[in-house]
């Protein structure tokens, strides 16, 4: 089973290795709203999903223990991510993880 796996995962890489070439902007909304949004107004972006009940309450359970950073730890990981999805996507996500914005 392991080696199965194993060889899927190589020949994925191997004959698609462009397929993760752009972050979807949505993605990177949800991530700016995750982390700044208010829980009920991030609750209501979750709807779009139509994700089950217990997925919605697992991500508003995490949610609650991120919401305990400070603003300052919040804005530093956010700048980190950004740096990460610009230098491994396209240019067009750079300004979505602004949090003045």
């Amino acid at each position: 089973m392991r080696l199965s796996v194993t060889t899927l995962l190589v020949t994925l890489a191997l004959c698609y290795y462009e397929a993760n070439a752009v972050v979807c902007p949505i993605f990177v909304l949800d991530l700016k709203e995750y982390f700044y949004s208010p829980d009920p107004l991030y609750k209501l972006s979750l709807a779009k999903y139509i994700a089950p009940r217990e997925a919605v309450a697992a991500k508003m359970q995490v949610k609650q223990c991120t919401n305990e950073f400070s603003v300052q730890n919040r804005l530093l990981i956010t700048k980190i991510l950004g740096k990460i999805l610009v230098n491994c996507t396209a240019t067009d996500v750079k300004g979505l993880l602004d949090p003045s914005a």
